[in-house]
């Protein structure tokens, strides 16, 4: 697949790293390759993460919103595929894991895979099978064969995209 055409999903945790690590004064040619990347809807985000970002970094989402960031509700697609999720992981009657993933999360997860989308998160990696599922954190989810969701962190973004700032 061309990088032109497709959907990233973005992840709270991205947003935030990107805006904490990569400051606009500093990094103005990246901010505006993302603006682009927004108004494109390349790069699009879910309610749920939206309101994170909004929750921690009000400065951020002011800036997304700016900027015209795609806003993915949740719809009865992606509830359909956060159940079909959750029960892969074990998680019943909303007994998640302290250490793995979450509600808002699997939302995420399932607004990506709903959308054949890749997801943007920087949740940390987790090397080799967790002995519970329920303990996974994003990029572990989304690699369980039946989630199949792609994802890649925020610098891994920058990369493949090639752009040079």
């Amino acid at each position: 697949m061309s990088w032109s055409g497709t959907l990233r999903v973005l992840d709270a945790s991205s947003a935030l790293h990107a805006w904490d690590n990569y400051p606009a004064a500093q990094f103005p040619g990246l901010w505006a390759w993302l603006a682009t990347e927004l108004q494109r809807h390349q790069l699009a985000i879910p309610s749920v993460a939206l309101e994170e970002v909004q929750h921690k970094a009000p400065d951020c989402a002011a800036w997304l919103k700016a900027h015209g960031v795609p806003v993915l509700h949740i719809g009865n697609e992606v509830l359909q595929t956060a159940l079909a999720i959750r029960a892969t992981i074990g998680v019943e009657a909303d007994n998640y894991h302290p250490k793995g993933v979450d509600e808002n999360d699997v939302l995420i997860i399932a607004s990506a895979k709903a959308r054949g989308a890749e997801l943007v998160t920087n949740e940390g990696r987790q090397f080799g099978k967790q002995a519970e599922a329920r303990k996974c954190k994003i990029p572990a989810v989304c690699e369980i064969p039946a989630v199949g969701v792609a994802n890649l962190n925020f610098l891994e973004y920058i990369k493949k995209s090639q752009q040079v700032f």
